[in-house]
């Protein structure tokens, strides 16, 4: 059965009425006010047009549930987030308005705010099918704009909403919402940003832009350039009118590739997919001991495991590598030196990897910055090693509860970790590889929590690592979050994804590759990283961690993010084929595994 059709608008229905009555003997003509109180002033409220007219901290549009039509709201309260949606309206002042809408979930809100007089809301604490808040205000005396908005309630389940109207006169001069503009082009395309035009729209007061279905800018005249793209990266754009009346349709589609770009980060020398493994160095465990000069030619980045601190707030590093009681195949410094050399000369690189599970480093202190620096610079020199990694674990990162801003962070284990790696980088200079491998908790889980949060309770060591990759973004060469032992990560699309199949990893790494509000602030934005300074990192057998998918699973991921084909239920917001590769913990158990993840990789980049 066909889905029902909207019912007429309340204006037009209304002004029939009015014009029949007119007619009659003894009627007299209905004032101005009274003629122009049928309007629906509110934009999209049906959510037919997507979010278009409507900010949103968390929230997507879904067709089903709807109440009518094609669409509805779907939002999904997080932590210290209600999941609000609003808009702000032109009102008449001194004028009478009803606010109405249809919820379904759990404590769901309706309401207004700037009314002039007093402010209302409504709201349902459950409604398992479809049903009608409604509550009236009437405006101030010099009241223009009102804000009509929806929202949850923290820490609860999803609600949605649909249908919402705010009937009454409509502002002065709303009119219409303008065309939707015409002539959309690219003008210039570079490796990070792409500028556009598109012919002037009359009554149009401005432009939203869209990228990948995404509001990305909004600006006064015919033209904009949006940046923060990756390179090798293909991007769809629109356009919308706007006014006082609400926002147009959006323009036809464009489309354009973003350039390949420099490739900086110290990134250059590897090939363009790169597969990376981390080779168990100074222990054993159950995979057994792989010396470095047995690691096949597929692996294009070596971190050896682990540099450890000699106390948790030192600085102090030491690399002991894997005693012969432990380890009884395992070589002699000298050819373990050789064989770093042997493996550069392929065009590989090697790393020291700082950290791991056991291995938690705080650089709580300026002496232990500067004492980091110096025992990581010996370490490299000792070895001949090509760069560094960061595998900071554990309660090694956090931050306290005055940082707030991701891009000013305050903390001083991050700010001195900040100050070392850069020290390290100009030290060494442009060929330093320098990585890193957290894990989800720590980046994509920022996208919901960051620190203890604004009204305080939350780990402080939530998107931790989110300063720190932000400030070294244009040093740094690899980031490959650990896509394993990780618990439920909620993705761009609101919802929470698990471990155990290729949707995990495609959510995961599109979070990297478009951004994303941190905290869910639109405000606080964490830009995309280049899509070749990421890999994805898996376990690479059973044995190495929570988290194993099977080959097949890999290529969906792969297929999916590189080609968009082979793609799941999770939509990504582009299409990244220069992404740089895989990583997997570990070189060691992949052995154990019969080579199976190198086996995959290889046949998949060929």
């Amino acid at each position: 059965m066909d889905r029902p059709r909207r019912a007429r608008r309340p204006g037009s229905l209304l002004a029939a009425v009015t014009a029949a009555l007119l007619t009659l003997p003894g009627v007299t003509a209905l004032s101005s006010a009274a003629r122009a109180a049928d309007a629906d002033v509110a934009v999209n409220g049906g959510f037919e047009s997507g979010l278009t007219g409507w900010t949103c901290t968390a929230g997507t549009t879904v067709d089903s549930p709807v109440h009518s039509g094609a669409a509805a709201l779907r939002a999904t309260p997080a932590g210290s987030d209600n999941a609000r949606c609003s808009q702000t309206v032109t009102v008449q002042p001194d004028a009478q308005y009803t606010l109405s809408g249809y919820v379904r979930g759990s404590y769901a809100y309706l309401g207004a705010s700037g009314t002039g007089t007093t402010d209302v809301s409504t709201w349902t604490q459950s409604a398992p099918d479809w049903q009608k808040l409604s509550t009236t205000f009437r405006t101030g005396a010099a009241t223009t704009k009102v804000t009509v908005y929806t929202h949850g309630w923290y820490g609860t389940g999803a609600y949605h909403a649909d249908d919402i109207t705010l009937i009454g006169p409509g502002g002065s001069g709303t009119g219409q919402p303008p065309a939707a503009p015409a002539g959309l082009k690219t003008t210039s395309v570079t490796s990070s940003s792409v500028g556009l035009s598109w012919s002037a729209v009359t009554g149009a007061t401005a432009y939203a832009v869209y990228r990948d279905g995404a509001r990305v800018q909004t600006v006064s005249g015919t033209s904009a350039t949006v940046s923060q793209l990756a390179p090798s990266t293909a991007y769809s754009f629109q356009v919308a009118a706007v006014n006082d009346a609400g926002e147009s349709a959006k323009s036809a589609v464009v489309t354009a590739t973003t350039s390949a770009g420099s490739g900086g980060g110290g990134s250059s020398g590897l090939p363009a997919h790169a597969l990376v493994g981390y080779l168990h160095a100074s222990f054993a465990n159950g995979a057994g001991y792989t010396r470095l000069a047995d690691v096949p030619d597929s692996w294009d980045v070596i971190d050896l495991s682990f540099g450890e601190p000699t106390s948790v707030t030192s600085g102090d590093i030491r690399f002991n590598r894997c005693p012969v009681t432990e380890c009884p195949n395992v070589e002699s410094d000298a050819d373990f030196k050789a064989a770093v050399k042997a493996k550069q000369a392929a065009g590989k690189k090697v790393l020291i990897s700082i950290g791991g599970q056991n291995g938690q480093v705080q650089l709580t202190t300026t002496a232990a910055r500067d004492t980091f620096v110096s025992s990581v610079s010996k370490i490299i020199d000792t070895y001949g090693l090509d760069g560094l990694d960061i595998d900071f674990e554990g309660h090694s990162l956090y931050l306290n509860a005055d940082d707030t801003d991701f891009r000013n962070p305050k903390t001083p284990v991050i700010v001195n970790l900040i100050s070392a790696l850069k020290t390290l980088k100009a030290k060494y200079g442009s060929s330093f590889v320098l990585s890193m491998a957290p894990e989800t908790f720590f980046v994509q889980n920022g996208y919901q929590y960051y620190g203890t949060g604004k009204w305080g309770g939350q780990d402080p060591r939530c998107g931790a690592y989110l300063p720190v990759i932000h400030a070294l973004r244009d040093d740094l060469t690899l980031l490959h979050v650990q896509d394993y032992n990780s618990g439920p990560i909620m993705g761009l699309d609101n919802q929470y994804h698990s471990m155990g199949g290729a949707d995990f990893h495609i959510a995961m790494t599109d979070m990297l590759l478009t951004g994303f509000p941190v905290a869910g602030d639109p405000a606080n934005v964490f830009p995309p990283l280049r899509p070749d300074q990421v890999a994805i990192g898996m376990p690479a057998s059973t044995n190495a961690g929570n988290g194993y998918v099977t080959p097949s699973e890999v290529t969906k991921a792969l297929d999916c993010l590189t080609k968009k084909t082979n793609c799941g239920s999770y939509a990504t917001h582009g299409t990244w084929p220069a992404l740089r590769g895989l990583m997997t913990w570990s070189v060691n158990w992949d052995r154990y595994a019969n080579w199976e993840f190198q086996k995959n990789f290889d046949a998949y980049f060929g």
